[in-house]
């Protein structure tokens, strides 16, 4: 065979479809590999160049091929599809993989570790449990609205229904519907231990890490916020600018601009939906505390208010979040208190 100097690699859960070109770039192999069969083929290959679809599983791949010598570089999927050649079938991708990877312009994903990783899921776990949550919440609102109890929203409110399920010394609530609810009350607080459970892994987490530590400084970023940022962007130096990073997290208007008009839409909604939510709400945080303290949040914020939308402003703020936190990672420095957004 001939030696191989870059390969396309297609990942699945049980069969991997690999596509390998010389130096020339011809085809000189096209094979599938059973996942058992993997790491075995690629040991017995000198070191090359592999392209790999940064979805699924593409991190844990990327390091154990990396391991073996070889140079690992991971592209959005979305990028990929331009390059598939008609109908699309695992050879296919492979192909175009490999050619993608080759690509001058072509941008990739760095490689997370374990580390962050596991950071990324006490996050994504934390948000499946807030969801559970709130759904048990409002089958309790929704269940005894039935029989005329209606409370205010919030936690408040949630515990006075929870009182009222769990005292038996009223006939409000039917026997049989008590016995139906006193299960999801139960639920609600188990879940409700395993929400904080994970709050307090994600701040020890948090205050473990330098950089994470350094984003908390930042107004309207707390150690959630800041630790997901940590974990998510690998190296911000890859993005030339905060500008860059803000588009990436997509807070910047979608354009539809042609023959040199301007056309700018919405937020384009790219890049981690997660982050771009956290920032958000960090952002609409620091404009409600700066109204409440009578106290606008800089001239600029204050400017934009009188004009726009308060959503508009909070989105704006965000923006420029994003921005600063481009620049708090790219010169290891912190956030100084005299400054201002």
């Amino acid at each position: 065979m001939e030696k191989i100097t870059t390969i396309g690699l297609d990942i699945a859960k049980h069969v991997f479809q690999v596509h390998g070109i010389n130096g020339a770039g011809a085809t000189v192999s096209r094979r599938k590999l059973r996942r058992d069969d993997v790491v075995e083929f690629f040991k017995a290959l000198p070191p090359c160049l592999i392209g790999i679809e940064a979805c699924a599983t593409g991190h844990h791949w990327a390091r154990v091929l990396m391991a073996l010598g070889h140079e690992v570089r991971l592209m959005p999927a979305s990028y990929v599809k331009p390059y598939v050649k008609r109908q699309k079938n695992d050879a296919m991708d492979a192909e175009a993989i490999c050619e993608a990877v080759t690509r001058p312009t072509m941008r990739f994903v760095p490689v997370k570790s374990e580390e962050q990783q596991s950071v990324l899921m006490l996050h994504r776990v934390r948000e499946l449990l807030i969801r559970q949550r709130t759904m048990l919440v409002n089958a309790l609102r929704g269940h005894l609205a039935e029989f005329g109890i209606v409370t205010r929203q919030g936690v408040a409110g949630v515990g006075t229904l929870i009182a009222l399920i769990e005292d038996d010394d009223h006939d409000l609530i039917p026997p049989l519907a008590r016995s139906a609810l006193l299960p999801l009350i139960e639920q609600l607080q188990e879940v409700h231990e395993k929400v904080n459970a994970m709050d307090r892994q994600i701040h020890a987490w948090h205050r473990s890490n330098e950089l994470s530590r350094r984003l908390e400084t930042i107004p309207g970023i707390g150690p959630i916020t800041a630790s997901a940022i940590a974990a998510t962007v690998t190296d911000a130096s890859l993005f030339k600018s905060g500008r860059q990073l803000a588009a990436w997290i997509g807070l910047v208007p979608r354009q539809n601009s042609s023959g040199g008009k301007d056309r700018l839409g919405r937020i384009s909604k790219q890049g981690d939906p997660y982050l771009r939510r956290l920032l958000v709400v960090g952002a609409h945080a620091v404009l409600r505390f700066s109204r409440k303290a009578k106290v606008a949040p800089t001239r600029w914020a204050a400017g934009l208010l009188v004009k726009k939308p308060y959503n508009v402003v909070a989105v704006a703020l965000a923006n420029k979040m994003a921005r600063i936190v481009w620049a708090l990672m790219t010169t290891g420095r912190r956030f100084e208190a005299t400054a201002s957004l």
